[in-house]
């Protein structure tokens, strides 16, 4: 069993940055792809952000956010940068034993979620 518990959301202005984080609890060590999703109100669920044998973004964020590891913690990040108003949703850190997919149905473990909301 694995457990993802984020933090580090909250409110910014436009352009300001934020910091998430995404600690994982468990049985780790199969895990292959670690993701961040983020769902605004009244849309479908969307991949932004993976980490698996290398790093891939979503196109609206590419250049703005950056994922990492830190495996001594047992932890990965999600830099935001250049922050948008269009960037609020709530962001939630995702799981799976295989390859990063941009699918989310396809993550096993999922955290609580983390709000951002990014005002003009």
């Amino acid at each position: 069993q694995v457990q993802l518990v984020e933090s580090g959301g909250g409110s910014v202005q436009a352009g300001g940055s934020l910091r998430l984080s995404c600690a994982t609890y468990g049985y780790t060590s199969s895990i292959m792809c670690m993701a961040w999703f983020r769902q605004a109100p009244g849309k479908e669920r969307e991949g932004v952000a993976y980490a698996g044998g290398s790093t891939s973004y979503a196109d609206s964020v590419k250049g703005r956010f950056t994922i990492s590891q830190d495996n001594a913690k047992n932890t990965v990040y999600l830099q935001m940068d250049s922050l948008k108003p269009e960037d609020t949703a709530m962001y939630y850190c995702a799981s799976r034993y295989g390859s990063c997919v941009n699918k989310s149905f396809l993550y096993r473990y999922w955290g609580q979620g983390t709000q951002v909301t990014v005002s003009s």
